[in-house]
């Protein structure tokens, strides 16, 4: 076989369609609250510290139907010990599963609500709880408790709209600390917190597509300035589908810009998989006819000079060799980009057999990078394999290399089907791993501890008189009026644009102006390490008043803003930062006989100084004026005046310039 797929950036939205693929995503947003949504502890505060670990072991459980999920299964294989790292400040009895839970938030379902009725969902009538089990440790309780709200809505997309499933309303996760061996450490901080769940029909064609479409709901999301937002605050669940293959979701994105190259990479290796298995057809090898054998080897290769499996060795662990018929030569081919088939089987022993250290498998069709020709020939006669089989070297304990032997069958057999539905990982050069069995049905059932709640429809008729315009809406208008493009992207997504409408409609401030000093000018605030979320829309709106009424410049807006946040609030007189400021730049405004005096002042000042040319002294003085009027005249207007003053661009008499 060759891998006949094209580089990323040669694809095109016709290959795509080639290939059927279809795409989908489950966007996971938290809210900003004060509180975590079942319990009383504080929600959105984060850091390392812990007083007290706690340490659970999971096990399945039936279903309502008396079945049992796949995930589950697959996750008591792995016989972890989940360390949950517990701070007082953050933690109560509810999250480590001791208590039942409080009644849930209502200002979390109230944003959930906002959120839905945007997204033009049908609101339920009744909320009801459900657990969804996660035996993955992430959750102490073994479960997560979530609530569909709303159904069948769509948003706008180019020429077409984007079927929107339904919103859950649900509680985060823990915080994984590592996941090394049979050994996952989590932190707790973030446990609890409330968080909607976003599902999209799977009507996205490419991974561009896929990027955008996502774009939009996370904007939708932010433009109600009530979710939180940074590093982590929202993650997206990329599924991804080929004619012939399964849906595979990839778990976790953290940022957007990744997807594309996720959902390429993942479209890949569904084709590829699709060729190995008919390649094993070929090879007369299904399902049902093949064949699989595993053995200790250790003694074989225990002088190997191969750095891992002699250190394996020397520490007391076994090797075994699994010989798959008929497999040789597969091993190799590529699966995604830097990526081949043999990892398919390694990110099995990796996650189910918890050999967590790299490399942890070897195989034949890589023979000449690890073990000399002559081991190979020897593992091949005491195997008693042939030239057409694959042999696959796995080392460690004997229980953890005893898994990872009938794991590495169980992923041979699946390739005889084509693609298993898994969930994936999403790792940071663009490709994935494998993460866990997709979980079915099953893992679904509900809630005894709380009672379902109406969503009455005078809640409703409250957030739909309070809903912000919808963003693709407010973003057409502000492209109308010729704004920065950048920041129309950013004035919807932080929440300030209810606060821009008022600047530019109420006070007439320059639209460009006023979203450049909301976007570019906080977020440079921000990387100096203050903190913009300190000022209130009302502070920032008196500080553009005064400049409206002439009392501060352009640079005095900055000035007031930057100083306001780096100086403490006057909490004691009453007084905020911003109004502090304020009463000391714009207090004392300058009118016009007072700034010719000073620009006298500083022309006489510079009598004795030499420059080559009038444009030149200009500027020179521009300086001097710009640091003494410390932004409470607008520069623009001191720059009239002082070339008025020097006579610049008229034809009468200039003053005179010293050469």
């Amino acid at each position: 076989m060759t891998d006949a797929f094209k580089p990323f950036d040669q694809m095109t939205p016709e290959d795509y369609a080639a290939i059927g693929l279809r795409c989908g995503l489950e966007v996971h947003q938290q809210l900003l609250t004060g509180r975590k949504l079942f319990c009383r502890c504080p929600a959105g505060r984060f850091g390392d510290e812990y007083d007290a670990e706690v340490l659970r072991h999971m096990r399945p459980t039936l279903s309502e139907l008396g079945e049992y999920d796949g995930t589950a299964l697959m996750e008591r294989k792995t016989k972890k010990n989940i360390h949950y790292r517990i701070h007082h400040a953050t933690v109560c009895t509810y999250e480590i599963d001791d208590t039942p839970p409080f009644f849930p938030d209502q200002s979390a379902i109230d944003i959930a609500l906002e959120i839905s009725l945007l997204l033009g969902l049908n609101i339920v009538g009744e909320m009801h709880i459900a657990r969804k089990q996660y035996l993955d440790g992430s959750i102490p309780a073994g479960f997560q408790r979530t609530a569909i709200l709303g159904v069948t809505g769509s948003i706008p997309y180019k020429d077409r709209t984007i079927g929107i499933r339904q919103l859950s309303l649900e509680e985060d996760s823990c915080r994984e600390v590592s996941d090394v061996g049979h050994e996952r450490v989590l932190l707790t901080d973030r446990l609890g917190m409330p968080l909607i769940e976003v599902v999209t029909e799977p009507d996205m064609r490419t991974p561009d597509e896929m990027a955008e479409v996502c774009q939009i709901v996370r904007m939708l999301c932010r433009s109600t300035g009530k979710v939180r937002t940074g590093y982590g605050a929202a993650r997206q669940d990329v599924n991804v589908s080929v004619n012939g293959g399964t849906r595979i979701e990839i778990k976790g994105v953290p940022q957007i810009p990744r997807i594309p190259l996720l959902v390429y990479n993942e479209a890949r290796r569904q084709c590829a998989l699709l060729a190995i298995r008919d390649e094993l057809a070929k090879r007369s090898i299904t399902a049902d006819t093949i064949r699989w054998k595993s053995q200790d080897v250790t003694r074989i290769v225990a002088r190997t000079h191969y750095q891992p499996i002699r250190e394996a060795v020397d520490a007391g662990h076994v090797v075994k060799c699994v010989v798959l018929d008929g497999f040789a030569d597969l091993l190799n081919e590529t699966t995604q980009e830097h990526t081949a088939f043999a990892k398919e089987f390694s990110d099995r022993v990796r996650v189910i057999a918890c050999l967590t250290r790299q490399p942890n498998i070897i195989h034949s069709d890589a023979s000449s990078e690890t073990l000399a020709v002559r081991d190979w020939k020897e593992l091949h006669r005491r195997t008693k394999s042939g030239e057409g089989d694959a042999l696959i070297l796995v080392w460690g304990s004997e229980p953890d290399t005893e898994t990872a032997c009938h794991e590495i069958a169980i992923r041979a057999t699946e390739a005889t089907r084509g693609v298993p539905a898994d969930t994936r990982q999403a790792l940071k050069d663009g490709t994935n791993g494998f993460e866990r069995v997709l979980p079915g049905a099953e893992r679904m059932y509900p809630d005894t501890d709380l009672p379902p709640m109406v969503i009455e429809e005078a809640r409703l008729a409250r957030i739909r008189a309070q809903l912000p315009e919808l963003v693709w809406e407010r973003e057409a208008r502000y492209r109308k009026l010729s704004m920065p493009e950048e920041t129309i992207a950013a004035l919807c997504a932080r929440g300030r644009a209810d606060l821009f409408d008022r600047l530019t409609n109420d006070l007439g401030v320059d639209t460009t102006f006023a979203a450049v000093i909301l976007t570019q000018w906080l977020k440079a605030l921000r990387r100096r390490g203050l903190d913009p979320s300190d000022l209130r829309d009302d502070d920032l709106f008196a500080v553009f008043e005064a400049h409206a009424r002439g009392e501060l410049g352009r640079e005095g807006v900055r000035l007031v803003i930057a100083r306001a946040l780096a100086t403490p609030t006057e909490v004691d007189q009453g007084v905020s930062g911003v109004a502090a400021e304020l009463r000391e730049i714009a207090g004392n405004a300058m009118d016009d006989r007072e700034i010719e005096n000073r620009i006298d002042h500083v022309i006489s000042a510079a009598d004795g100084a030499l420059f080559p040319d009038v444009v030149t002294k200009h500027r020179f003085l521009m300086g001097r004026l710009v640091r003494q009027f410390a932004g409470r005249v607008d520069g623009a207007r001191v720059d009239t005046m002082l070339a008025a003053a020097l006579d610049i661009g008229k034809g009468g008499a200039r003053r005179e310039l010293r050469a």
